[in-house]
C-alpha cells in the first residue's frame, strides 16, 4: 500500500511527465528514476504505517464487540435493550474497521 502526500503526487507526476519526455528524446536522467523511487519508497513505508493502524483498529474493534457480546448476554432483562444496542453499534464499528482494511489493501 502506497500512500502519497498531495505534494509527493504533484512532484512525482511532474518526475514522471519530465522522464517521459527525456524517453522520447532517449537520454532518461538517472537521477528522476532516483527521486521517483524515493517518493515511493517514503509512500510505502507510510502506507505500511497506515495499514497497521487499522489492523490495530480493527482488533481494537472486534475486542470491543466480544466485550458488548458478554454484557448483552449477562444483563438484566430490563438492560438488555441498551446492551443489545452497544452490541450493533460494536458490530458496526467492526464493519467499519474491515471495510477500511480492504479498501486499503486495494489500493
Amino acid at each position: 500500500m502506497h500512500s502519497y502526500t498531495r505534494a509527493e503526487s504533484r512532484e512525482r507526476a511532474r518526475l514522471f511527465r519530465k522522464g517521459f519526455r527525456q524517453a522520447l528524446a532517449d537520454c532518461v536522467d538517472p537521477d528522476i528514476r532516483r527521486r521517483i523511487e524515493r517518493i515511493d519508497q517514503s509512500a510505502a513505508a507510510r502506507g505500511a504505517q497506515e495499514l497497521a493502524a487499522l489492523h490495530q483498529v480493527q482488533a481494537d474493534a472486534r475486542q470491543d464487540l466480544a466485550t458488548a457480546k458478554a454484557i448483552e448476554r449477562t444483563a438484566p432483562r430490563a438492560e438488555r435493550a441498551a446492551a443489545r444496542e452497544a452490541r450493533k453499534a460494536a458490530e458496526q464499528r467492526v464493519r467499519l474497521a474491515e471495510r477500511a482494511i480492504h479498501k486499503a489493501e486495494q489500493s
